[in-house]
């Protein structure tokens, strides 16, 4: 049994560093030596492979190495300061569970951190209740994929982010579950970077947070039941696809809010159970398609200060409100969507409702104004003036009504490629009768 084991982690100590080289293997059991001595000894591209639990305060990392997680491989920071201070290129840490920072409101103090270097892969560890799991400043061409973050449930409060990078470019941050910690991923003055595959749920304030972060694209991530959801401000050339933004709840909680976004495609994403499933605040040329809203509160809120932006190819089926804005609308295109509230009819069936559709009703407007009248939400009398004022508007801008409304959903839409997706079809005609059933074509 023993040289099998020893077999298996020769061959993922070859994984992990490659074709064979002079570097030195060192296997390193945290009763029987030192860690801090053992990277001392350590030339660069050497591997240290730990076993135990390693009790040695904050150990800094400063020359090219691989730390691989042996048999139940803890690395215990003793809450002195950071648990790992990574300041190296082409450092790999890989299957090791790490803990216990120390807590500070004045130190950005983490399980691991990575300053002002290249070539870091962390990649299958776990961390829990970390004050920050990851904090990354300065890094170029870092890859953070495959781990566990679970902050403290029961003390929110002082917890900071799961994964924090802070002037960065060309980072690969994939396949992380992240949960109980202020946000679930921060990006500040990050670039030509990609989030793919990772899962943010039950964090206090973001699943997903970035600012000043341009050139990033954002792909089949989950966010579910967030304190506000995800918050994309004051970036420039982003893209959003076939992620799922759910169960976000609150008085200023969204799916997701976009504020001052210059140039951006949001393509592919599920948006269901929010208060809230898309807020645009602000922004210029952002493109808006093939997306799902499903149940709800306001589906999309487009505020006036937004400029050139489209929206086209999405489904809105069961929301209370479809869309809302707080002005006119008159530079941005809403074309071929589908609603589930259009009565329209297609005579020539094209495809297309022959007249055109208007989201937004008088009690949309009113509400938007006047937020205490939601408590008449159910009346009669706002029905009849909803009706009203969609077969004669005179209070909704001109410029917000959809052409080309689409008489049945697209097909496919808003299919992600990830164990536990579905694609939601809508089959109900209106809000009142909505149900939703899987896409047999989706095999997510």
């Amino acid at each position: 049994m023993t040289v099998v084991r020893y077999k298996v982690l020769s061959l993922l100590i070859a994984l992990v560093v490659g074709p064979a080289t002079n570097a030195r293997t060192w296997m390193l059991h945290a009763d029987k030596g030192s860690l801090k001595a053992t990277i001392d000894r350590a030339a660069p591209g050497d591997t240290i492979v730990i076993s135990g639990t390693v009790l040695e305060g904050t150990v800094v990392v400063a020359k090219p190495l691989v730390l691989l997680g042996g048999h139940e491989a803890v690395i215990d920071g003793g809450a002195e300061g950071d648990v790992l201070d990574v300041t190296a290129d082409d450092v790999t840490v890989r299957g090791i569970h790490i803990r216990n920072p120390r807590h500070s409101d004045l130190d950005d103090l983490a399980g691991i951190k990575v300053r002002s270097c290249r070539g870091v892969v962390i990649m299958g560890n776990t961390f829990h209740r970390c004050f920050f799991a990851m904090h990354l400043s300065g890094v170029r061409d870092a890859v953070v994929a495959g781990n566990t973050v679970i902050g403290d449930p029961d003390d929110l409060d002082h917890m900071a982010n799961g994964i924090h990078l802070w002037k960065c470019s060309n980072a690969t941050i994939q396949n992380n579950a992240i949960r109980h910690h202020r946000d679930g991923i921060y990006f500040e003055f990050v670039t030509d970077s990609r989030i793919v595959h990772n899962t943010a749920v039950h964090n206090q304030r973001y699943g997903l947070h970035f600012m000043f972060s341009h050139r990033d694209v954002y792909e089949d991530n989950h966010f579910e039941d967030n304190g506000a959801g995800v918050a994309v401000m004051y970036s420039k050339v982003i893209t959003m696809r076939r992620n799922t933004f759910r169960a976000n709840r609150g008085a200023s909680a969204y799916g997701l809010l976009l504020k001052e976004i210059n140039d951006g495609r949001i393509e592919g994403n599920r948006f269901t159970d929010n208060t809230t499933g898309i807020m645009v605040d602000g922004c210029n040329r952002v493109r808006v398609e093939n997306n799902m809203f499903g149940l709800n509160g306001w589906a999309l809120r487009l505020f006036a200060n937004a400029f050139a932006c489209t929206l086209t190819g999405n489904v809105f089926s069961g929301n209370t409100f479809d869309v809302s804005t707080n002005g006119s609308l008159e530079h941005n295109t809403l074309v071929g969507n589908y609603w589930d509230r259009y009565t329209g009819y297609d005579l020539d069936r094209d495809g297309h409702g022959d007249v055109p559709h208007r989201p937004l009703g008088f009690f949309t407007l009113l509400v938007e104004r006047m937020p205490y009248a939601m408590v008449f939400s159910r009346s009669l009398f706002v029905s009849l003036l909803d009706r009203a004022e969609r077969l004669i508007p005179s209070l909704s801008p001109g410029s917000m009504k959809d052409d080309e409304p689409l008489m049945r959903p697209p097909n496919k839409i808003a299919c992600g490629g990830r164990a536990g997706w579905s694609t939601l079809v809508p089959i109900g005609l209106h809000a009142s009768c909505a149900r939703w059933h899987r896409d047999p074509t989706c095999h997510g």
